[in-house]
């Protein structure tokens, strides 16, 4: 319930009643973020797999399924979290660099941070 005030003692009739504010204790969850990484033609998949590798802690076969998604798709979810979590791995994928296999790599793979439209359990 939320209460702003709440009645500390009984009140005498005849009286006005004494109220104290009341902390509201109840957060309001907030909603989840999805990273997604953009597929471009700069980067080759033994870079997205060693970048996902870095960031993210994930397995090569891992990387590779995500690398195969975000090729055939054009996009590829890589985490479901709050956005401060999200917005850090994001920086962290942009401070990846260029891909050194690809001479016209001029940076890292884009990727960007959605609303997934539910809030966490």
């Amino acid at each position: 319930m939320n209460r702003l005030f709440a009645n500390t003692s009984p009140t005498p009739p005849g009286t006005s009643p004494v109220l104290d504010p009341v902390e509201d204790t109840e957060a309001v969850p907030e909603h989840l973020c999805r990273l997604v990484l953009l597929d471009d033609n700069e980067h080759t998949y033994e870079y997205v797999i060693e970048m996902l590798g870095a960031v993210f802690g994930y397995g090569p076969e891992k990387a590779f399924a995500l690398a195969r998604l975000v090729d055939t798709q054009g996009r590829v979810t890589l985490m479901t979290a709050s956005r401060p979590d999200c917005e850090a791995k994001q920086s962290q994928v942009h401070a990846y660099g260029a891909d050194p296999r690809i001479p016209t790599s001029k940076g890292s793979m884009t990727a960007i941070v959605e609303d997934a439209g539910v809030a966490p359990d």
